[in-house]
């Protein structure tokens, strides 16, 4: 009975259950779904919808962004930029400004000039400087001394003709070098000096002549004796060689291509005749090669060109010189006798706009248009006269690029060779200043023949500047002390020079 009691609602539920999935069995027959189905559609649904609603939520950010995109476009003006003249803001077209400048440069300096010819008249005479050549047609001992200058042309030729024989030991060939170099210094000084006819432009010219001379006569004996050096470094290699043979050479070919390498290219001792030492004589280059890059013809416009720059900016410079300088320096000599110091640095200032604009015209007139025109007559290769050196920030970078010939020759002659014996740099720095200094007295106090400190002491000068600018100057702050003492320094030892000739060679009443 208990068990009967106890399994009948067991079965109970069993029926039950059989029922139930029997009836869903039926169901799933009859409507060909399922539960399962149902719940498909309903996650389905779900997904939907938050596809939906994650649409809407992204519509609805679009729209809150080009709200705000609406609101500041209509709303806002400002962000975060710097003002254009600093400079952080990286702003660089200053062409506006420098068109400016030019104007007003422009109008200034005709306003100086104007009122130049209302004070003075028109000074500007060709013929008084044409009369300083002709005044005496048989009597030019400049042009004399410039001709004599092809003796010690001639000896240093005759001089390395021997060596590289090996009739004259290099011992003697430095003595002779020595004593012809010296002479080209000390000969040319002299005549001048004793000579009462020699005018100071015209001292001036011949010493500027026997200056590039030496330079050049002595690279000339430098690169010569370093020839005769791989010389005979080549010839000690040569008898290793044969005492020891090495692989045999190349080929026919190879023999060709290194016949075609060096053909038309002058090794040495062939380049020891006239014809190659004139050229270097003449060639617009202080530092001497065998073989100079050449151009490969001569381009007539642009010798054309040239030569009229040359003859233009000849004429402006004289016409300058008469009209502006020599009024200004006339009238700056009463001051510097009465050392009124006020109107002295009145003084200095007038004429140092004059004085730096002749400067800057007798750099373009020589070293563009007189140089170039040398160079493409002689179809010389390196036209590299002069870089930027208006773009100086410091002393030292306007001294490297202002005059590249002398630069080349006082690093490859004197600088280099310097450092080789164990200088330091900044003593040979030191020593290029120095010898620098007493060139540029050789050319001033020599033809005025009075012996006055103002130009050496004036380059030495420049070895505290360019320290001072170095370390303490950058950007554009040491550019602008190089122009100021481009702009400030020449008028100054411009009026010391004429000062001291004026109360030397004129009665002092005459200034007004």
């Amino acid at each position: 009975m208990s068990d009967k009691l106890e399994k009948g609602p067991t079965t109970r539920r069993r029926s039950t259950f059989f029922a139930a999935a029997a009836t869903s069995a039926t169901l799933k027959e009859a409507n060909g779904k399922s539960t399962v189905g149902r719940n498909n559609k309903v996650s389905n649904a779900k997904q939907d919808c938050y596809r939906n609603s994650k649409e809407i939520v992204q519509d609805l950010h679009t729209t809150a962004k080009q709200r705000v995109k609406h609101e500041r476009h209509y709303f806002s003006c400002h962000k975060l930029q710097e003002s254009l003249l600093s400079s952080s803001s990286g702003y660089s077209n200053y062409r506006g400004i420098l068109n400016w400048s030019i104007v007003m440069l422009v109008l200034s300096n005709a306003r100086l000039f104007l009122e130049n010819l209302l004070n003075y008249g028109v000074l500007v005479d060709p013929i008084q400087v044409i009369s300083m050549f002709w005044e005496d047609p048989y009597s030019w001992p400049a042009a004399c001394l410039v001709i004599v200058s092809n003796v010690f042309i001639l000896a240093a030729l005759y001089t390395e003709r021997r060596l590289s024989l090996g009739i004259f030991s290099e011992q003697l060939g430095t003595t002779i070098h020595g004593v012809n170099l010296m002479t080209v210094l000390c000969f040319p000084m002299f005549t001048v000096l004793i000579l009462d006819s020699v005018t100071p432009v015209g001292g001036v010219i011949a010493l500027g002549v026997y200056t590039v001379l030496f330079l050049k006569l002595y690279s000339y004996k430098d690169v010569n004796k370093w020839c005769r050096a791989i010389q005979h470094t080549k010839a000690r290699s040569l008898s290793r060689s044969l005492s020891c043979p090495a692989d045999p050479p190349a080929g026919p070919s190879g023999h060709r291509a290194n016949k075609r390498k060096v053909e038309g290219q002058v090794s040495y001792p062939q380049n020891l005749n006239y014809g190659d030492l004139y050229y270097f004589v003449f060639a617009p280059t202080l530092c001497y090669e065998l073989n100079f890059p050449r151009s490969p013809r001569i381009r007539k416009r642009f010798l054309l060109r040239r030569l009229f720059e040359m003859v233009f900016f000849m004429q402006l410079l004289v016409g300058l010189i008469q009209q502006w300088m020599v009024p200004s320096i006339q009238n700056s000599m009463k001051p510097f006798q009465d050392m009124d110091f006020s109107r002295m640095a009145e003084r200095l200032l007038k004429l140092s706009v004059p004085n730096h604009l002749i400067w800057l015209i007798f750099f373009y007139w020589f070293f563009h248009s007189s140089l170039n025109f040398v160079a493409e007559l002689m179809q010389f290769g390196d036209r590299e006269f002069y870089r930027d050196w208006w773009n100086s920030e410091t002393v030292t970078y306007f001294w490297q690029n202002w005059n590249i010939p002398v630069h080349k020759w006082c690093l490859r002659h004197f600088y280099k060779p310097m450092l080789k014996r164990g200088v330091s740099k900044w003593v040979g720095q030191a020593a290029v200043f120095l010898a620098s200094a007493f060139f540029h007295e050789y050319l001033v106090s020599v033809p005025l023949k009075m012996f006055r400190p103002w130009a050496f002491m004036g380059m030495m000068a420049q070895v505290p500047l360019a320290w001072i600018v170095g370390r303490f100057l950058r950007g554009n702050y040491g550019n602008a002390a190089v122009w100021m003492s481009l702009i400030i320094g020449q008028p100054i030892a411009v009026l010391m020079y004429v000062h001291d000739y004026y109360v030397l060679h004129f009665d002092g009443t005459e200034a007004t």
